[in-house]
């Protein structure tokens, strides 16, 4: 049992004990540190919070908990109660708020819970606010507000059909041209509110949808990150119902994984390739995704005359790096799009509706469509170090050791060569290093991991 107390929030396993786990303190502890520093960041007297979540088991209780906090440090509260990441990051600015909380663990199995932190623009905090908030919180001084300034709640269930709107009104997305297509979809919402959202934004754009697991009763049916391991249902349910392809969110939506009409997995790296393959073929521009992400993007986005940059791990430095380098569309490999037209969040319903769109256009099958991409493939392994040992040390020893090739040292160590890269992060919370590699084969992948793995404990004297 666990709570994980970080920049873009609080997460932790429901039960237990305060401090170690999320419990109801922690979390009053929490969105209470949160509206005291909205307070003094948005310098008004009158504050409005968003509040959303996912259907979780521990959902309601803690949406409880937030709200009531809210309200009694006199914060007005906008609650969506059911909803996404992707639609509560959009809200906050159509309901002119000063910030939003989800309350979601994403991937994370059923026992856990989070609050993640949006700022004015339904944005995630960058780091230096997050740490304010984790001071305030461990100082405990709150004062709450008297009874005639206490905050008042809006209940406002409207917004998966307002954002559903957003998107279909999106410059490149046209129901007409999804809708001749005929498209028969497979939906896993891993009964989470994907399942309420993904299917009514295909029904509105005229795709037969076959629902597996899309009632939101927060009993996920297996494992909710969307990885090949965990997705044999809808495997096999799309072969069996002759669709065109299948549609694996998570609990928050906002990660999106396909599955081919083969059956077989799409890639979770693949899904900002063919998004951007789409959005780079209408619009000419540059991309970003972070370090740990495939290279097919990269392929892909000069292949269409664009530039590709690469940004630290977390949604947050992508965001930053993507404003910075203009990029038309970009994200994380986990299968999260991001998409500036609508708003900078990933957002799993955006990435379907130009998915949809790629496909109308190019014809043929997803399965055809994934063989014209770039093939590369990830290995992802980690090294157990001994506690004590110095950590960057190794790091910097590894940068040296390959400082003829390309570097990148922005977050942990990126080595580029020519035909393959391995990028090496230290953990923040347990003495490991994680290897990512990605090369032409899966052998070759696990291949470069091994090697550099014997080169680190070779450093390390291990």
């Amino acid at each position: 049992m666990t709570l994980i107390k970080s920049i873009s929030g609080i997460r932790g396993t429901i039960g237990g004990k305060p401090s170690e786990n999320l419990t109801p303190l922690d979390a009053v502890k929490f969105a209470a540190a949160y509206g005291i520093w909205l307070k003094e960041y948005a310098k008004k007297d009158k504050l409005k919070v968003v509040i959303g979540r996912d259907a979780r088991l521990s959902g309601e209780m803690i949406q409880n908990l937030v709200v009531s906090t809210l309200v009694g440090l006199g914060i007005d509260v906008v609650d969506l109660d059911l909803s996404t990441t992707p639609t509560v990051e959009i809200a906050v600015p159509l309901e002119k708020a000063d910030g939003g909380i989800i309350l979601t663990a994403s991937h994370n199995p059923k026992q856990w819970n989070a609050l993640k932190l949006l700022n004015e623009k339904g944005e995630f905090l960058n780091a230096e606010q997050g740490a304010k908030i984790l001071a305030i919180a461990e100082k405990e001084d709150f004062t709450f507000a008297d009874v005639d300034d206490l905050g008042s709640i809006l209940k406002n269930d409207s917004y998966i059909d307002i954002h559903i709107d957003e998107v279909l009104n999106l410059s490149l997305v046209d129901k007409e041209v999804i809708k001749a297509a005929k498209f028969k979809v497979v939906v896993d919402g891993v009964n989470s509110t994907g399942g309420i959202a993904i299917p009514k934004l295909l029904e509105e754009l005229g795709v037969e949808v076959v629902k597996l697991y899309c009632d939101p009763t927060g009993h996920f049916p297996h494992n909710p990150e969307p990885l090949k391991e965990h997705l044999a249902d809808i495997c096999e349910l799309v072969v069996k119902e002759k669709a065109d392809f299948g549609i694996v969110v998570d609990p928050d939506v906002d990660r999106l994984a396909f599955i081919s009409n083969d059956g077989e997995m799409f890639g979770e790296e693949y899904t900002l390739v063919a998004c951007a393959d789409y959005v780079l073929g209408k619009t000419k521009g540059n991309t970003v995704s972070n370090l740990s992400s495939s290279r097919a993007l990269r392929d892909i986005t000069e292949k269409h005359g664009g530039t590709y940059e690469a940004a630290a791990v977390g949604e947050v430095n992508v965001v930053t790096k993507m404003k910075a380098n203009n990029a038309v569309i970009g994200g994380e490999g986990n299968g999260g799009i991001i998409y500036p037209e609508s708003h900078y969040g990933r957002d799993s319903l955006v990435g379907t509706a130009l998915f949809l769109m790629l496909m109308a256009e190019k014809g043929g099958t997803v399965a055809e469509l994934r063989a014209s991409y770039p093939s590369y493939f990830m290995s992802k392994k980690k090294i157990q170090l001994t506690p004590g040992l110095d950590v960057d040390g190794i790091l910097v020893a590894m940068a040296d050791k390959y400082k003829n090739e390309d570097i990148s040292t922005i977050d942990g160590v990126k080595i580029d060569f020519a035909e393959n890269w391995v990028h090496l992060r230290k953990s923040n919370t347990e003495p490991i290093i994680r290897i990512y590699t990605e090369d032409k084969s899966q052998a070759e992948a696990d291949k470069l991991a091994d090697r550099i793995i014997a080169e680190i404990k070779e450093v390390a004297g291990l």
